[in-house]
């Protein structure tokens, strides 16, 4: 069973970068085809994909957040992590790592605000 857990601050000021470690366990990120995302849904709205990390390191992002998003991955410690620079209020939502659309970890709540 792959379980995956999000971590990181809860609270971020304007302007800062936004920093977020999904760490999975059952299973390896290195393992091919897998695609390990990470989604938000901020509040009142639908799920927005961020972007993706495939199992070789390779990274796709959504072409509205290209700009501002970065993920990377940490092999030995079987974990992936996004940072989203230049935050503002509008990217106060709940923040999910997955695997595919299988599995998902339950969310961290990420608050931007002064």
């Amino acid at each position: 069973q792959v379980q995956l857990q999000e971590s990181g601050p809860g609270l971020v000021k304007p302007s800062q970068t936004l920093s977020l470690t999904c760490t999975v366990s059952g299973g390896s990120i290195t393992t091919s085809y897998y695609a390990w995302s990470w989604i938000r849904q901020p509040p009142g709205k639908g799920l927005e994909w961020m972007g993706v990390i495939a199992y070789d390191g390779s990274t796709y992002y959504s072409p509205s957040l290209k700009s501002r998003t970065s993920i990377s991955r940490d092999t030995s410690k079987n974990q992936f992590s996004l940072q989203l620079s230049s935050v503002t209020p509008e990217d106060t939502a709940v923040y999910y790592c997955a695997r595919e659309d299988e599995y998902w970890g339950q969310g961290t709540q990420v608050t931007v605000s002064s």
